[in-house]
């Protein structure tokens, strides 16, 4: 058997038990997909992260995400997560990604800065995900990258959303944000990846790379305060930054071993 590194991270959270869970595996160099699919399965969280060293000095890492069933384009809280477990005495750390470009993670106080691309979801009719959803919306947006951004009227709309998540994960690979005006915060969510084996995702950091750009030409103001209003629950803030999003958050490490293959 070989030995692998495993850290279990609570990210976008400031105590254990809330926020958004990744698991993290440092490698020294790729394993088959289909092992790391596996691994992933194992975990059973929303997203785990694999890092190898990137060999050039343009970045850290190299980054890749899986769900426990499938290999997705782009997972915030698990980059954040990546940077708390790798940045050590550095003040950023850089990872490059196969389909999401290059990402940061830097110290931020007492938290993290995570820089991610910005992403402008443009007006789209999308009747079958408002069914899936049981609500109707304010607006529907669709950027192709397979985010699907429905607005409603208010946070209580929010919360009320009961999805049908089998008709949802029927649409496929979707990523559904339902986003509101917060009562406490500029804006609320709630994010639903059925197709992608996760019905309700708790904090969901690439959900922000579409909703931070809508809702800051929205209001009229560059940084934003955000609420993801799961069941564990996470706060995070959001910047707009020209053509990337920054967002900030905490992490807690509270799982920390080996695993054996």
């Amino acid at each position: 058997m070989t030995e692998f590194r495993l850290v279990q991270v609570d990210a976008f959270a400031d105590r254990p038990f809330t926020g958004n869970p990744a698991a993290v595996m440092p490698l020294d160099e790729w394993l088959p997909d289909e092992m790391l699919q596996a691994i992933a399965e194992e975990n059973n969280v929303s997203e785990t992260a694999f890092t190898i060293p990137a060999e050039d000095g343009d970045a850290d890492y190299e980054l890749r995400w899986f769900t426990p069933t499938t290999e997705v384009v782009l997972c915030g809280h698990a980059t954040l997560a990546s940077g708390h477990v790798l940045i050590g005495e550095r003040d950023r750390i850089r990872f490059r990604t196969r389909r999401a470009g290059m990402l940061e993670v830097a110290k931020d106080g007492d938290g993290y800065a995570m820089s991610l691309p910005a992403w402008r979801a443009e007006p789209k009719p999308l009747p079958e995900v408002l069914a899936a959803l049981g609500c109707e919306a304010r607006e529907t947006l669709w950027h192709p990258g397979r985010y699907a951004l429905i607005v409603l009227d208010s946070e209580a709309e929010v919360l009320a959303v009961a999805p049908d998540f089998r008709a949802l994960a029927a649409q496929g690979d979707i990523l559904t944000i339902v986003t509101a005006p917060g009562s406490e915060t500029d804006m609320v969510s709630r994010v639903f990846a059925a197709g992608a084996g996760i019905d309700e995702d708790p904090v969901t950091g690439s959900a922000h790379c579409i909703s931070v750009p809508y809702w800051a030409e929205r209001l009229g103001k560059d940084s934003l305060t955000a609420f993801q209003a799961s069941r564990r629950g996470g706060h995070l803030t959001g910047r707009l930054d020209g053509d990337r999003v920054i967002l900030g958050g905490k992490c807690v490490t509270v799982i920390e071993g080996t695993m054996r293959i």
